[in-house]
């Protein structure tokens, strides 16, 4: 079974100004000279890990990674209740990666996106289709409403008691609204402790479905409270917006991915992110491939889906530079 790169350190790193106080950490590593990639992570809010240098051929690949806006290193950050999220879209993130683009040099890249960022990836490629040489997709979402309900109320008929949890720790008065929203005026509470307790409620309902599949699955980062806060702020303002997005707009403009080559990679016991997503998206998408990795969940710390990861990134090493 193909297994993760070595550990990698960056050969370099930096932030980038987009504006409007932004400023977006980025890093460099394996090959200065090799093909360019580009890493997306998930969350959205939840930054990268060491681990997703991993998934490319050092030898092979300039890898370059990004905390998206307000986020992991990047500033602000989200658990300051400074920090106004009115400049952090889906649509600021994707022009976020243009400019790292331009800021690089770089003509075009590989992208591999892993669960929200399968959907930033899908954004920017259908954008910026031109910019792109070939896309690995792992824990496919698209983020639309269906997916957004599911995530929120449709896994209660699979955990009751996680479900009745996160509703008993909203107030009353908040329920009427729905969770993400009445989870997103308690994590923008001017009561910090309020806002903590919130955040690590919205994770406890996140967890009941990532330790199923894998009873070691929770990242080491879940136990920093500003962390979690960061993160649980970044989703629901997401989720409450749709993400800025036309309902499934992203499986209905596929055929801006023509001629781009692509892998999804799918756990079949995923529960975040549902098979059906990645099936529908390959069905519209004539020039990619799925693989379904089975017995695998959501979390790429699964040596099935790490392996398939490693494996799409192999792929495409012999993309010629352009």
């Amino acid at each position: 079974m193909t297994s993760l790169y070595p550990e990698i350190e960056p050969y370099e790193h930096g932030y980038l100004d987009v504006g409007n106080g932004q400023q977006i950490y980025w890093e460099a590593c394996g090959n200065p000279n090799g093909l360019p990639v580009l890493y997306l992570h998930g969350g959205p809010g939840s930054g990268c890990s060491t681990v997703t240098r991993r998934y490319f051929d050092p030898y092979v690949y300039r890898i370059i990674l990004f905390d998206q806006r307000n986020c992991g290193r990047s500033l602000p950050n989200a658990a300051d209740m400074a920090t106004d999220l009115e400049h952090n879209t889906t649509w600021h993130l994707v022009e976020d990666i243009e400019a790292l683009r331009r800021h690089l040099q770089v003509t075009s890249w590989i992208l591999l996106g892993t669960s929200w960022g399968s959907t930033l990836a899908l954004a920017y490629a259908q954008t910026h289709s031109a910019n792109v040489r070939a896309i690995v997709l792992a824990g496919v979402t698209t983020t639309r409403l269906l997916e957004i309900d599911w995530l929120t109320h449709g896994l209660a008929r699979l955990f009751p008691a996680e479900w009745d949890r996160l509703l008993n720790a909203l107030p009353a008065n908040l329920r009427d609204g729905g969770v993400v929203e009445g989870y997103h005026r308690l994590l923008n509470s001017s009561d910090l402790d309020i806002r903590l307790e919130a955040a690590r409620s919205w994770h406890d309902w996140e967890a009941a479905s990532i330790l199923l599949a894998d009873p070691e699955g929770l990242p080491r980062r879940w136990q920093d409270p500003g962390y979690l806060l960061t993160r649980a702020r970044i989703i629901t303002h997401y989720f409450r917006n749709l993400a800025w997005l036309d309902d499934g707009v992203l499986l209905r403009d596929a055929e801006r991915l023509a001629g781009i080559p692509g892998v999804l990679v799918q756990g079949r016991l995923d529960l975040e992110a549902p098979l059906v997503t990645a099936w529908e998206l390959s069905r519209a998408w004539p020039q990619c491939r799925l693989v379904v990795v089975e017995n695998a969940a959501h979390s790429a710390s699964h040596e099935g889906l790490a392996g398939a990861i490693v494996d799409a990134t192999d792929n495409f090493r012999q993309i010629s530079q352009k």
